[in-house]
């Protein structure tokens, strides 16, 4: 463990970039790197991330604890990781191989769990007792995270909405394209980046980027609009299951989609008949530390040692 003159460095491993942030006892930046996630390589990705460590150590000179956001979880019976759409992590000790690089312990919890903890110490959701974050990025995830801190579950699945169905899917929808969890129409083949951009695709046979079709629909694109209409939609009705299990003080975003300025106008309104009862008063919010929140809750996963 590392001793009082320590800092935190926090790991954000995504499916096309891995970033790390260092952070003082006061949640100060002190150092920030970006790498290109070496992608289907295992030994690659786990190397990246222990060299942006050691870089940040030696740029700050201070030793640090070490937290990362996968996108996926650590298997409490394995020990393995799952359920990571970034699939060539799944099955590998990734807590116990990077721990045994940077000779420490290592603490590893989902990104979006890392979104939901770092909004809640510092951010949109600061002094909200319960939080659901939601990243709208490649894929769609969500974290839990109560009094600040990460709720994962004996499974290591709280907030995986992601992979819960679409609900109340009108005959076009149904039964969804197929997931590569193995199962078809999960939430993230609709609402994800890449769901966006195959939503646009199949209704106009055009192809384009998930940004693209974001900044045209800003610009006043009929088509492109209707596919947003359509995505705020399909949120509307899965983010309403979220509600009625969980019920949370405040809903974050993240990712991507979550610049998307529209929806913040719109989508209380769409939940509104789809939430039992007819009422709807969550806050829905965008990160305030926009895509370096995931980074900076991997660091917040170790507590002050003072």
């Amino acid at each position: 463990m590392p001793d009082s003159s320590s800092i935190r460095i926090g790991i954000d491993l995504g499916g096309t970039k891995i970033e790390a942030l260092a952070l003082d006892h006061a949640g100060n930046e002190l150092g920030r790197h970006r790498v290109p996630t070496p992608r289907d390589d295992y030994k690659g990705t786990l190397q990246a991330m222990a060299d942006l460590v050691f870089r940040l150590e030696t740029e700050t000179g201070r030793k640090a604890t070490v937290g990362a956001g996968i996108p996926g979880t650590i298997s409490g019976v394995t020990g393995l990781v799952k359920n990571a759409n970034s699939t060539w992590l799944n099955g590998k000790p990734l807590q116990e191989d990077l721990g045994q690089l940077l000779s420490r312990e290592v603490r590893i919890a989902n990104d979006a769990n890392c979104l939901a903890v770092s909004e809640a110490t510092d951010g949109a959701a600061a002094g909200k007792a319960v939080v659901f974050a939601v990243i709208l990025g490649t894929g769609c995830g969500g974290g839990v995270s109560f009094q600040g801190h990460v709720h994962s579950g004996p499974n290591g699945v709280s907030g995986e909405w992601g992979h819960m169905p679409l609900p109340w899917p009108s005959v076009d929808e149904n039964p969804g394209p197929s997931c590569y969890c193995g199962k078809h129409g999960c939430m993230e083949q609709w609402v994800s980046g890449t769901g966006v951009a195959q939503d646009f695709r199949n209704v106009t046979g055009k192809s384009l980027t998930t940004r693209e079709i974001v900044a045209i629909a800003e610009a006043g694109s009929a088509e492109a609009l209707d596919t947003m209409h359509r995505f705020e939609d399909r949120l509307a009705r899965g983010l309403a299951q979220v509600v009625h299990i969980l019920d949370p003080d405040i809903i974050v975003f993240g990712g991507g989609l979550s610049q998307y300025k529209g929806f913040y106008r719109t989508l209380g309104e769409r939940m509104i008949p789809y939430v039992f009862g007819g009422e709807f008063d969550t806050a829905l919010v965008p990160a305030l530390h926009g895509d370096s929140s995931g980074v900076r809750g991997a660091a917040w996963l170790w507590p002050l040692t003072r």
